[in-house]
């Protein structure tokens, strides 16, 4: 049984952390191979929407510290494995496709991370979200803070990785970790995944490019890229397809160039 599945439908991916015994404790080889999805959904042009999920009741404990003694047992070990930790989530990040995180269960530490590089956050009810670091004497990466920084302000960031504390799903929307919360998270970001799909992709991409380095800080964003995607769209086949669409009263068929 693979510890990663992918199941791809009316052009919604689902990716599924498939340890439900361990409550999906992220692996370093799971951290590497998500990295490798999310890159090759990303490139995949039947796909217009993500879900990232996980299996049997849970999103995610976060990192098995039980593999830490042999692949983070010092210094040199810590940093690449910090490596392979950003490299999971920039990749969910810098997928050109609209990412929804499902949270069940738990969402803790690591699986946090990997929910916060997602674009949204559906949550069930009893969903317990947290970043326990600081009973590891662990230090939350850099780019994993300034996310959570920018999805929920200073002082609510502060509360997370000071306290250590496990949040309600109430409690996290409140103070911006959570998007949504309802008692069937899946169905809903399932919807909204649909819905996207039926937009042109390459708005959704360049909205979200330019949102999520804006959202890291200054210096993030190549606006001189930007720029160019931006002309590079108003020159596309879609472009002229939507306006075609609009002047005939039809819905669109975009095709993502």
């Amino acid at each position: 049984m693979a510890d990663i599945d992918i199941a791809i439908q009316d052009k919604v991916g689902v990716v599924t952390l498939n340890r439900p015994a361990e409550r999906n404790a992220m692996t370093l080889a799971m951290w590497q191979r998500i990295a490798e999805i999310f890159t090759r959904l990303g490139q995949d042009t039947s796909v217009r929407a993500i879900i990232l999920t996980g299996a049997g009741g849970n999103f995610s404990v976060g990192a098995d510290v039980s593999e830490f003694a042999k692949v983070r047992s010092n210094v040199a070990e810590s940093k690449a494995y910090e490596v392979a930790v950003d490299a999971s989530s920039d990749a969910i990040a810098g997928a050109s496709k609209p990412v929804i995180a499902v949270l069940e269960g738990y969402c803790l530490g690591g699986g946090c991370h990997l929910s916060m590089a997602c674009d949204f956050r559906y949550a069930h009810p009893g969903a317990s979200i947290g970043i326990p670091a600081a009973k590891l004497s662990i230090v939350y990466g850099v780019r994993s803070t300034q996310r959570l920084l920018a999805l929920v302000g200073l002082t609510s960031a502060k509360r997370i990785l000071y306290s250590a504390e496990r949040f309600s799903a109430g409690d996290a929307a409140r103070m911006g970790l959570i998007d949504r919360v309802s008692s069937d998270p899946m169905a809903d970001a399932k919807a909204f995944a649909a819905d996207i799909a039926k937009l042109a992709p390459l708005s959704v991409e360049g909205a979200k490019k330019i949102l999520t380095d804006l959202s890291m800080g200054p210096g993030s964003l190549d606006e001189k890229a930007a720029e160019a995607f931006i002309d590079h769209v108003s020159d596309s086949e879609d472009y002229e397809e939507g306006r075609r669409a609009f002047t005939e009263k039809r819905a669109p068929m975009f095709r993502g160039r």
